[in-house]
C-alpha cells in the first residue's frame, strides 16, 4: 500500500508520513505541482492533500485529478468553513477533515478509505494461502518461517500479492517501488523479481508469480 501526504509545512508533513506508515508507505511532497504529477500517476492508494500550497491549491489538484483517477482523497486543511468542506466534497474528496485534528481520528478515517477502495486491504495484515505479511513490520512468513525477504524486494511481493490476477508493467511496478525521481535503471526490477523468485523457490510458491514477457508480472492462483 501507499499513501502521498501533500502539505508545505515541513514538519507537519513529516509528522503525518510517520503516523501513517502504520498503515502503507507514505511519500510526502510540500508544493501543488509535485502533488499534482504524482497525484496523476496512479500509483498511489490515498492522498492526504492540503489545500493552501504553493503553486497550485489543494481544489485545483483535486479537480484535475477527478478528470483521471478515482484514488481516494481525504483532505486535510485549516480552511474549516462550511463552503470549503462543501466545496471539497463536490471536487470529488472522499473525506475532510479540518485542523488541528486527532492523530487517532485520522488513522481511522485512512484505514476506512483503504478497506472502501481497496479490495485487498486487510487492515495490517494481508495473506495468500499460507503466506501471511505483518505490514507493519514488514515481514513474511509461511505457515509461521520468518522468509529472507527485506526491503524492496518485499514491497514487490506485497504489491503483486494485493493486486493479484492483475498484470503489473514493469513501468508500473518501477514507479511504484523506486519512485519517478531515482537514477536506478529499469532492469534492476528484472533483478529484484530473480532474487524474489528464488527464495520463493524454496517453499513452491515461485509458481504463482507469472513473467509476462516484454509486458510484467502477474500474481496469479493459476498454475500451469
Amino acid at each position: 500500500m501507499k499513501i502521498l501526504v501533500v502539505e508545505d509545512d515541513k514538519n507537519l508533513n513529516s509528522s503525518l508520513c510517520e503516523t501513517l506508515s502504520v498503515l502503507a508507505d507514505v511519500d510526502g511532497v510540500y508544493d501543488g505541482e509535485e502533488a499534482l504529477f504524482l497525484c496523476e500517476q496512479d500509483i498511489y492508494d490515498l492522498i492526504i492533500l492540503d489545500v493552501m500550497l504553493p503553486g497550485i491549491d489543494g481544489f485545483s489538484i483535486l479537480e484535475n485529478l477527478r478528470k483521471v483517477s478515482n484514488c481516494p482523497v481525504l483532505m486535510l486543511t485549516a480552511k474549516d468553513t462550511l463552503t470549503d468542506k462543501v466545496r471539497g466534497l463536490k471536487l470529488g474528496a472522499d473525506d475532510y477533515m479540518t485542523k488541528p485534528f486527532y492523530r487517532d481520528e485520522l488513522l481511522a478515517r485512512c484505514e476506512a478509505l483503504l478497506r472502501r477502495y481497496n479490495n485487498n486491504f486487510q487492515a495490517l495484515n494481508l495473506t495468500f494461502k499460507d503466506l501471511k505479511f505483518d505490514l507493519a513490520h514488514k515481514i513474511v512468513s509461511i505457515n509461521g518461517e520468518k522468509l529472507d525477504i527485506i526491503g524492496k524486494t518485499y514491497d514487490i511481493l506485497e504489491y503483486l500479492v494485493r493486486n493479484k490476477e492483475i498484470i503489473i508493467p514493469k513501468e508500473q511496478l518501477f514507479n511504484r517501488i523506486w519512485g519517478f525521481d531515482s537514477d536506478t535503471i529499469w532492469s534492476v526490477v528484472e533483478v529484484y523479481v530473480s532474487n524474489l523468485r528464488k527464495v520463493l523457490k524454496q517453499y513452491d510458491y515461485h509458481k504463482y508469480l507469472k513473467t509476462l514477457r516484454n509486458v510484467g508480472y502477474m500474481w496469479t492462483e493459476t498454475v500451469d
